[in-house]
């Protein structure tokens, strides 16, 4: 089992806290986005949109990282990490789903604070050979976003006013600490790569206990888990970010 990955890809972090909680043996290749390797034919020949994470399993590759891990959980169903109810197994899916829908909220501030600048300072001739390498027509238009119309700081609020919303949804529909009946799940691994980067730079102030008391204890629990910790949800900034901006 080989996993191509990023560390603070939070798709990538999703897959490493599955298999983790699974303690499955997999050989990890990181991919290095700040140099575009996504992009390389070395990596498109193992997932030909460029993007992690990417799952090898018995010489067959698989991408998506909520197909990864319903697929892992259909090969290894020890320990069980997705309801065996309908109803609970639909309801963990609908948290998956409505986590990826958010992704273009982080993504905003993924690229404010990476490479914004970088791009920004590219030639039109530069940017053109760059956008070309890219596979996928969406990461294409989000680059020359970026690079010649950045974010608005209305913008940046929108999407912290989104992810903020999730939190609300997370403590309206809580069920004994966890997303869905029955305990730990698949969907509190989706969520977690988002809650980390909300607590940590992105509107850390919504994570408090006389705000959100059951995000706040269920957050406490998952982070003190030793799969969170073997799965590594390292900062995604080296140096705090500037609330003005």
């Amino acid at each position: 089992m080989v996993l191509y990955h990023a560390w603070k890809s939070s798709a990538s972090r999703r897959v490493r806290f599955f298999l983790e909680e699974k303690g499955l043996d997999y050989v990890a290749h990181e991919i290095d986005l700040s140099r575009q390797e996504q992009h390389q034919p070395a990596f498109l020949k193992v997932n030909p949109l460029g993007v992690v994470p990417a799952l090898i399993h018995d010489g067959r590759a698989l991408h998506e990282s909520g197909t990864i891990c319903e697929y892992l959980e259909a090969v290894c169903p020890e320990p069980q990490l997705c309801p065996t109810d309908p109803y609970d197994l639909a309801q963990m899916r609908n948290w998956v789903r409505y986590v990826d829908g958010l992704i273009g909220n982080l993504i905003r501030f993924n690229w404010r604070y990476t490479i914004q600048d970088r791009a920004a300072k590219l030639s039109e001739s530069e940017l053109q050979a760059l956008l070309e390498k890219i596979p996928s027509a969406e990461r294409r238009e989000a680059w020359l976003r970026v690079a010649r119309n950045p974010y608005t700081a209305e913008e940046l609020d929108e999407a912290r006013d989104n992810l903020v919303a999730m939190l609300d949804r997370m403590e309206e529909m809580m069920v004994d600490g966890w997303l869905v009946r029955g305990g730990f799940s698949l969907a509190d691994i989706a969520v977690a790569p988002f809650v980390k980067r909300i607590s940590e730079e992105i509107a850390p102030d919504e994570l408090l206990q006389e705000k959100r008391p059951k995000v706040t204890d269920w957050w406490a629990r998952l982070q003190s888990r030793p799969a969170y910790i073997r799965a590594r949800f390292d900062p995604f900034l080296s140096v705090e970010p500037d609330p003005s901006q």
